[in-house]
């Protein structure tokens, strides 16, 4: 069963830019949305965001459609301490075609290796999309 799941190819300059997205120096919270080309079977980006909070960035979710993300995201700790831990998020709204989810399913451990994270999360609700939820993924109660 395995050997026809249709892993996609991740663009080119998708990777280009997730690799300059790892080394970023600006402390403002940012995403890279991606998706996949179904024709092309492969992973492109979608849009950049800069300065954007995970509520605005929930928005901009389609309804009825996977996406990848990948957000820097700026933690003030109790002590005072920043980090901006890297963070992938696979959104698979339910009620997606079951055709796309295998595709979106099947490609993301090529694209959590290609941009090189350890954060990964997955939500299939992308109400729950919050600060709140990113900090809990992340392990931080602060």
């Amino acid at each position: 069963m395995s050997s026809s799941l249709v892993v996609c190819e991740v663009d080119e300059s998708l990777k280009e830019k997730l690799r300059k997205f790892r080394f970023r120096k600006e402390t403002s919270n940012a995403a890279i949305l991606m998706k996949i080309d179904m024709k092309k079977q492969l992973v492109i980006l979608e849009e950049e965001y800069d300065d954007i909070s995970l509520d605005d960035l929930r928005e901009e979710l389609p309804e009825r459609q996977p996406r990848f993300m990948v957000y820097s995201y700026k933690y003030v700790h109790g002590d005072g301490r920043v980090s901006y831990p890297l963070c992938f998020i696979f959104s698979s709204p339910i009620g997606c075609k079951p055709a796309q989810q295998m595709m979106y399913a099947g490609s993301k451990s090529q694209l959590v290796k290609e941009a090189e994270l350890t954060k990964v999360f997955e939500t299939r609700n992308a109400e729950e999309l919050t600060e709140d939820w990113l900090k809990k993924q992340l392990g931080f109660f602060g």
